[in-house]
């Protein structure tokens, strides 16, 4: 299982009155990571997208365990928790820099389709990117 860490520090923007960062901010951040996750395994999305190979968000998930505020800086650790060639998922952890302590938890769960929407095979679709995927998810 690869993972990757993701360090984003607290912009002013995202937090409310109290700043607290707001809930919805946790998912941007999953999607960075996830992002980011993606570039650094050889599959970025560009690229997939490219080939005719979308892959939307089927279901996000995130358990807010402590608060999270203006100036923290957090490390997000994003890597893939399955993967089947049609779907996957990935699972995410944020942790605040400063004293370790996990904050949220989530995962995100996605699927491959082509330009029409119709879902794919990735094993036939691009083969390599499939044994990629898979070896990585092995580990």
């Amino acid at each position: 299982m690869h993972k990757i860490t993701w360090t984003h520090k607290v912009q002013y923007y995202e937090t409310d009155q109290m700043k607290v960062v707001h809930h919805s901010n946790y998912i941007r951040w999953f999607e960075e990571a996830r992002v980011e996750l993606m570039e650094k395994i050889g599959c970025p999305y560009d690229k997939m997208e490219e080939k005719g190979i979308i892959s939307p968000v089927l279901e996000v998930t995130c358990q807010y365990k402590q608060m999270v505020r203006f100036g923290d800086t957090v490390e997000i650790l994003a890597w893939i928790s399955s993967f089947n060639g049609i779907r996957f998922s990935l699972s995410y952890e944020v942790y605040n820099q400063k004293d370790g302590s996990l904050c949220t938890a989530g995962t995100s769960k996605h699927c491959f389709i082509n330009a029409q929407g119709k879902l794919i095979s990735l094993k036939r679709e691009d083969p390599a990117l499939y044994e990629s995927l898979k070896k990585l998810c092995e580990e």
